[in-house]
């Protein structure tokens, strides 16, 4: 467990005047409680949830989030060093868990066990060189030792792990905390990701008073009731709201919405083009709308001339030619009444009975939503509700 002295800043619940903001993400900390509790729900009451909240909490902002989650678990998944001091920062002394799940660096290691993170490890090297800073600062190096069932990124070979645990059962400063793996193909390829389950379960037989994890979201959501064996799960896009499977029927509550302004409306004459290479020509006089939003704050260019649309006045307005850097430009002719300068525009989210979620844009974008999250950019607000 983490017990450092970082400070934690309360948080506070009074939300910035909205008209200030040209673009920003709503982030609904209920609906995230919610999405925990329904993780946990599908876990089960004797296995442990990490959240994980890499790459900002996947766009939602790390501090907050973290400070929140940390009224339902003690678990947190980052990818590097600095995000651990983040997010140790937003829980500050209290008794809480924080994974690096990427390799340290060699000059990250001993800050890193100073601090308290627990760190993932794959070779004899890690497991030796932790050991000596371990003996160096008098303290206590937890390691998760990783297994590459199929991923290819991280882990020693199957036939290693057994040295390597006794390994770190036998090397001074070590704790050895977990045993792990991931999945690459939960959500394509059940059949294989069947075998990484017998296979861990097989290398792992024995072992106990040593997390066991291998599920991600899809692993958690997928294949709950064949993972039974694991006593710590590791949702990432579940804890957003997003399933990664089709036709999923936990109940996750999206808890991100992308929104805009209009900045301008204007008239635009058939035949005239809009935004650069002229991808689009009107073939009638329609009304426009300019908003102030580009693929500067995260709004893939990819869009382009894809179908995408936004949502205004409570209906689908489509995007015209290409997406830039700052702005944007849709198609508002069919609208009862011409929106005004100021006016919300929702990029991903709700308005009205009409929804625009993460998964279409990303469907539209020739990408997958993880990506959509996480590319918005520090220009966009982010506003607590």
């Amino acid at each position: 467990m983490v017990r450092s002295n970082f400070h934690r800043e309360p948080m506070s619940e009074t939300l910035p005047d909205k008209n200030t903001h040209r673009c920003w993400a709503e982030v609904d900390l209920s609906a995230l409680s919610r999405n925990a509790s329904a993780c946990q729900q599908a876990a089960g009451e004797t296995c442990e949830l990490m959240a994980i909240v890499k790459a900002d909490a996947y766009g939602h902002g790390l501090s907050r989030i973290v400070s929140a989650l940390s009224q339902q678990l003690n678990w947190f998944g980052v990818a590097t060093l600095n995000e651990a001091i983040t997010a140790a920062s937003a829980v500050g002394g209290s008794n809480f868990t924080i994974l690096i799940l990427s390799p340290c660096l060699p000059g990250e290691r001993e800050k890193a066990i100073g601090l308290g993170f627990s760190v993932s490890v794959s070779t004899r090297e890690e497991l030796e060189d932790y050991s000596s800073i371990a003996d160096q600062l008098k303290a206590t190096a937890r390691i998760h030792l990783k297994v590459d069932t199929g991923m290819g990124r991280m882990g020693c070979e199957p036939a290693e792990l057994s040295h390597l645990i006794d390994l770190s059962n036998s090397l001074p400063g070590l704790e050895l905390e977990g045993v792990c793996t991931h999945f690459p193909s939960a959500d394509e390829d059940p059949e294989f990701t069947r075998k990484q389950i017998e296979k861990f379960q097989e290398l792992t037989a024995g072992l106990d008073n040593v997390r066991l994890h291998i599920a991600n979201s899809a692993g958690l959501l997928g294949f709950q009731h064949e993972i039974n064996r694991a006593s710590l799960v590791r949702p990432g896009l579940a804890i957003y709201g997003i399933s990664p499977l089709e036709n999923d029927n936990t109940p996750l509550h999206p808890t991100l919405s992308l929104k805009t302004r209009v900045t301008l409306v204007r008239s635009l004459e058939a035949g005239n083009s809009v935004s650069y290479g002229r991808t689009f020509i009107a073939t009638q006089d329609m009304r426009v709308a300019t908003l102030g939003v580009g693929y500067g704050d995260g709004y893939p260019r990819h869009l382009s001339n894809t179908g995408a649309e936004v949502l205004i006045q409570g209906k689908r307005c489509p995007l015209l030619g290409r997406v830039t850097m700052d702005q944007i430009v849709v198609d508002v002719s069919h609208l009862e009444s011409s929106p005004a300068p100021g006016e919300e525009a929702v990029l991903i989210g709700q308005q009205g009975e009409e929804e625009i979620t993460a998964v279409e844009l990303a469907e539209k974008a020739g990408t997958i939503p993880w990506e959509i999250l996480t590319g918005i950019t520090s220009r966009v607000d982010r506003v607590y509700v």
